[in-house]
């Protein structure tokens, strides 16, 4: 496939459907269109709108969305920027030069909020029941990047400045999950997913038009664009078969419904494939007879067949090759499944990996029985950081160094997460991150890494930040495993997301504890030391239902909602799901959020810098209570005596009364004083504290899952 790099000086595409939009709304009568109260944070009024008593809005949709960017985001556009580049080119950071700077540490002092694009902006807009492709108004209800622009002002008043995309590119419907499929499954990694196209806009604009729109009004409203990238595994009905067919794994179709991840006897479960294991995972009788299920790919078991099949299949419009491949061949793509030695999970049938080494590992080659076997999905073979060939496939590695540059030139993107980068060969990752930099040096990088302990390894291969564990830990309260995670969080070497659930986990208002312990785990994750805020698509309004069942999952995870509700058992990540906007506890948390994070903007040097950070201890290591304090951090030659606490009672359910020790506090401060200013609290508002004792230690009130700040 060519490298699709280069990028031309364009006018500003969100100007452009400024007035696309502008053009139709007075050739377009539809004034029942449905949209969330939520998604009007920008105090939208035309004249058509009505105002509904359980929270939607009818309003003509071409002008709702025309004056979102004509009233909200286009008055903060400035005349000398170009915003089709990325944040740190618009702004010229000056930080890059700097000896402790990585470039993209920008993140250290950012608040993300993940977002699928095809879910978070789903609504039923025609009322009838469904969530349908095409609506009474011929218009999607299924999110695109269009509708997503009306999202970012409720982003804004929430503190968000850092947008983060679940996948966004093409993904094969083959062998699909669920009834939209996964965007995981990716087939095409220079396409965007055409379901994101929204049809408000005709033919007069394309989805990759829509995107670059998207982007230049996060741009404008100083917010950045990281996406997801994929470039270990791909769509078992990749677009790269066509023309790599030996970058896969092949397998006799025969032999595909006896296809699994074989048992390897004596070594335990869900174990990490560590060398020493490899002599009996090669002795076992089950890895044999999955190893047998192999085949070379269909351009050398039969070149001239091949070349014949593909001519074929060019011709023909609409045409499956891994059908065409089944038929003529017998063969078909080999699925995935998990590199952990006798982990449960099936095959992951829509996807499969890549091969990275067009030759078999070195460090287990020793134990085939036959050299010439044909290239096999095992343990090791698919974590090619552990387990190396002497020949790299270096056209393939070439390919996936050129997806984030292709982004940045095209798009202006800010970031990107690299899916299952650490099972990537170190040269590979590697030339994925040089490439980026070497464009734009300030590109930030997030690991998925979830281990703390390789938080150094992470930052020495280059990324800015890891996802860390903080999704299993922060709701264990009442085994004090959020107070180990926050912490020691400080202690790590590079920044972690501090965050309570994420795509793949249970949801936090789902958890023991429910709404409570959501709201005081997200207004505490803004001040957590060396963590970054993160709050996932639909946290903001106590969602119950995961996005995934991926990590951390009870049984019954799939099942939160009421049996009546419409998306009872659905997952957003492969089904048709819309988020509960109408929620009544809606507004709730955003509000809370807007003023938190103005605390946060207005001293955000003195809560991003670990130097200022001092924990709270309280009376005994039992207590349901957990603060933060920092000395404020100031220009040098200003003087200031400021210090912040941030307390929580981290029992959801019962109110706690405690003592916070301040003695380490007020002896790296200096600061002695017996008043303070309560600037938020979850239950009243701001006043005076006068409540210390003799030691001038704070006493506390905390009502079940309270916060506060406050400013002595």
């Amino acid at each position: 496939m060519a490298n699709k790099s280069s990028k031309t000086k364009e006018i500003s595409k969100l100007l452009e459907l400024k007035d696309i939009l502008s053009n139709k709304v007075n050739q377009n009568d539809v004034f029942n269109y449905s949209v969330p109260d939520l998604w009007n944070a920008w105090d939208y009024n035309g004249s058509e709108m009505v105002k509904t008593d359980w929270g939607e809005l009818l309003v003509n949709p071409y002008n709702f969305y025309h004056e979102v960017i004509n009233s909200y985001i286009l008055p903060s556009k400035k005349a000398d920027k170009d915003y089709t580049k990325s944040l740190s080119k618009i702004n010229k950071n000056s930080k890059i030069d700097s000896e402790d700077y990585l470039g993209g540490d920008w993140i250290k002092q950012s608040i993300v909020y993940s977002i699928m694009i095809r879910t978070s902006t789903s609504w039923d807009h025609d009322r009838t029941g469904d969530l349908e492709i095409e609506n009474l108004y011929s218009l999607k209800e299924t999110g695109t990047f269009v509708k997503t622009i009306a999202l970012l002002p409720l982003l804004k008043k929430m503190g968000i400045d850092t947008i983060y995309m679940l996948p966004i590119s093409k993904f094969s419907l083959k062998d699909k999950k669920g009834e939209l499929g996964s965007p995981y499954g990716v087939s095409n990694f220079f396409d965007l997913d055409p379901n994101l196209k929204d049809p408000i806009t005709g033919d007069e604009f394309t989805v990759e038009d829509e995107f670059r729109a998207f982007v230049e009004a996060c741009h404008m409203l100083d917010m950045r664009v990281m996406i997801d990238i994929i470039p270990r595994t791909n769509s078992v009905e990749s677009d790269l078969i066509v023309d790599h067919p030996e970058w896969f794994y092949w397998i006799e179709k025969d032999s595909y419904n006896d296809y699994f991840p074989p048992m390897v006897p004596g070594v335990g479960s869900t174990v990490s494939p560590k060398k020493q294991y490899m002599p009996k995972v090669y002795q076992s009788e089950q890895v044999w007879d999955h190893i047998s299920k192999f085949s070379f790919a269909p351009n050398i078991v039969d070149p001239n067949k091949w070349e014949d099949l593909v001519k074929d299949y060019l011709k023909k419009e609409n045409a499956s090759i891994i059908e065409m491949i089944e038929e003529a061949f017998g063969l078909t793509i080999a699925p995935a499944f998990s590199d952990h030695i006798n982990d449960v999970q099936p095959p992951w049938t829509d996807v499969t990996f890549f091969r990275m080494y067009l030759d078999h590992p070195n460090e287990t080659r020793e134990y085939l029985k036959d050299k010439s076997v044909p290239p096999y999905i095992l343990f090791d073979t698919i974590k090619s950081n552990l387990y190396k060939g002497d020949q790299p496939n270096n056209e393939l590695w070439e390919l996936l160094s050129d997806v984030i540059p292709y982004y940045q030139n095209k798009y202006g993107i800010d970031g990107a997460r690299i899916d299952m980068g650490h099972a990537l060969p170190s040269e590979l990752l590697n030339m994925i991150i040089k490439k980026a930099r070497d464009n734009d040096p300030d590109f930030c990088f997030i690991a998925e890494e979830l281990e703390a302990e390789n938080a150094e390894t992470a930052r020495n291969l280059g990324y800015n930040m890891i996802i860390g564990n903080g999704f299993t830990e922060e709701p264990r309260t009442y085994e004090h495993r959020l107070h180990a995670f926050m912490y020691d969080s400080r202690n790590l070497p590079c920044p972690v997301f501090a965050c309570g659930e994420t795509h793949d986990t249970p949801r936090l208002a789902a958890r023991e504890g429910g709404r409570n312990l959501s709201k005081m785990l997200t207004i505490m994750n803004m001040f957590m030391p060396n963590g970054v805020p993160f709050i996932n698509s639909g946290q903001e309004v106590y969602e119950t239902q995961p996005m995934n069942t991926g990590l951390d999952s009870r049984p019954n995870e799939q099942y939160m909602l009421d049996q009546n509700d419409r998306y009872y058992g659905k997952l957003a990540l492969f089904d048709k799901f819309a988020i509960h906007y109408l929620n009544h506890m809606r507004w709730d948390l955003a509000d809370n959020l807007d003023k938190v994070s103005k605390i946060r903007s207005q001293h955000l040097d003195t809560f991003t810098n670990l130097e200022n950070f001092v924990p709270i201890g309280f009376e005994h290591p039992g207590i349901n209570a957990i603060g933060f304090g920092y000395v404020e951090a100031l220009k040098k030659g200003q003087e200031s005596d400021n210090v912040f606490l941030v307390i929580a009672n981290t029992d959801p359910h019962n109110e706690t009364h405690t003592n916070a020790n301040l003695q380490e506090l007020r002896k790296v401060s200096g600061n002695q004083a017996k008043q303070g200013r309560q600037l938020y609290s979850i239950h009243e508002g701001e006043r005076e504290i006068f409540d210390f004792d003799h030691s001038w230690n704070l006493n506390l009130h905390l009502q079940p899952g309270e916060v506060r700040i406050i400013k002595l």
